[in-house]
């Protein structure tokens, strides 16, 4: 099934000197109505119509013995539905379709008559979009890929970010073994800044949104100057950004969290570009790049090629990062680097204090614990500080990191928070490792 651009080009052009048929024998009608009919106007709606006198006159005629002013539709195969059901079991193919007519009228005289295979080609180009066809070869993403889209209108710095997970097509070293790391990221829509970047080596969770989102939001040192509170954040409908942890973060701040619908990445496009650039002019330079064109056999060019351990790949993306919001000068951008328009746009930035970031991607239980002797009792560990002397009895609540189990925070609602560490006891699983130091306080997580 052919798109001839030609041929649709062409029924363009006839349908525009149709509509124009119809207006200019109406407007002629009338004014033979009124015996003001002259030459002069046939002669002037040939020329507008890129049509001959006669051609025009012949219209007239038509129109006063079919009593139409339009022409008669001629008889001519149009696409039916039990043809549009065909396509789509034969996947646009309309040669099949046109041997499947075929097999049906044979085991069924009473059925019509078959057309031939290329007039089937044109009711099939004439009937169906181009979407319409495109779809039927190779799927839903080939049909938008003709839909019409609108674009927002420019805004200004911390508008709006956009945020996603990406799965990163590079094999890398972890602890020997080969894996796909993640990356979770969020950018500013206004001047394209990333904001926030989170890698880790495994499927991303909450903790990694809230790690992005942490250093997103903090402006100091190394962070920033890019940053600050957003006015809203779009994301897709993945569990990770639209958990209780994570919403309830951001609601904190009064910030909202747009749940895009499923399957709509034209709604977050800025960061879904971004998701494909990094591919074209970072990725695809790594080793065992896995969507690098195979060897016969869908062997892979280089299988000995040495992967890169974790930390280099982290190293190595970060740099990109630094690149892309320093020198890198989309064309969205006016010749500008992403830095450059951040610091340009005059737009005030929310800044949120070093105390209240301390408690920032902590989540709790919703219980009270009482702090004993042994300290506060968390998941069979005793965690202990020096702000607990003297202070047992005291209900608090627990605040942790996700998936960090090292480094608690305790509060005395509504009190300021503590830092808490673990300290191995018999009772504690950490005890039968006896390390010879304090677990060390996770990154990010400074002590108060």
């Amino acid at each position: 099934m052919s798109d001839d651009r030609t041929g649709t080009r062409h029924a363009q052009t006839v349908r525009a000197v149709e509509v124009g048929r119809v207006a200019a024998v109406q407007r002629l009608f009338g004014l033979e109505a009124r015996g003001e009919l002259a030459s002069g106007h046939v002669r002037l709606v040939a020329q507008a119509l890129g049509k001959s006198e006669r051609t025009v006159w012949r219209w007239l005629a038509a129109a006063r013995a079919e009593g139409c002013l339009d022409r008669m539709p001629a008889g001519r195969f149009t696409v039916t539905a039990e043809v549009r059901k065909l396509l789509a079991l034969w996947g646009g193919n309309a040669s099949r379709v046109h041997a499947e007519l075929v097999e049906r009228a044979r085991k069924d005289p009473g059925r019509p008559e078959v057309p031939s295979l290329a007039t089937l080609h044109r009711a099939i180009r004439r009937d169906l979009t181009a979407g319409e066809r495109a779809g039927l070869r190779q799927g839903e993403k080939a049909r938008r890929a003709h839909d019409v889209f609108a674009k927002r209108p420019p805004t200004h710095r911390n508008v709006v970010w956009e945020g996603d997970h990406k799965r990163v097509p590079v094999q890398v070293d972890v602890e020997g073994e080969l894996v796909c790391p993640w990356v979770t990221w969020f950018i500013d829509c206004a001047t394209k800044v990333i904001v926030g970047v989170a890698v880790t080596p495994h499927a991303p969770s909450r903790d990694a949104v809230l790690a992005a989102l942490r250093s997103a939001i903090d402006r100091r040192a190394p962070y920033g100057p890019a940053g600050g509170l957003p006015a809203a954040i779009r994301v897709d409908r993945g569990k990770e950004f639209l958990c209780r942890t994570v919403t309830g973060a951001m609601g904190a701040f009064a910030v909202v969290v747009i749940d895009l619908p499923a399957y709509t990445p034209h709604l977050k496009g800025t960061v879904e570009a971004l998701n494909d650039v990094v591919d074209e002019m970072h990725f695809v330079l790594l080793p065992r790049y896995t969507h690098r064109p195979k060897l016969t056999g869908g062997r892979p060019a280089d299988p000995d090629a040495p992967a890169l351990v974790f930390a280099s790949f982290v190293s190595g993306l970060l740099e990109w990062v630094r690149w892309w919001n320093s020198e890198h000068r989309p064309d969205a951008l006016g010749g500008r680097t992403p830095l450059q328009a951040w610091a340009a746009d005059p737009t005030p930035v929310a800044d949120v204090p070093a105390e209240q970031l301390a408690g920032f991607a902590l989540e709790d239980d919703g219980r009270e614990r009482t702090i004993t002797s042994h300290g506060v009792r968390w998941h069979r560990r005793d965690y202990i500080a020096d702000w607990m002397v003297g202070r047992t009895g005291t209900r608090v609540v627990v605040r942790t990191c996700p998936t960090m189990t090292t480094s608690s925070r305790s509060s005395t609602p509504p009190g300021p928070i503590w830092a808490a560490r673990t300290w191995p006891t018999p009772s504690s699983p950490a005890a039968t490792r006896l390390p010879g130091k304090l677990p060390s306080q996770p990154p990010g997580i400074p002590d108060i």
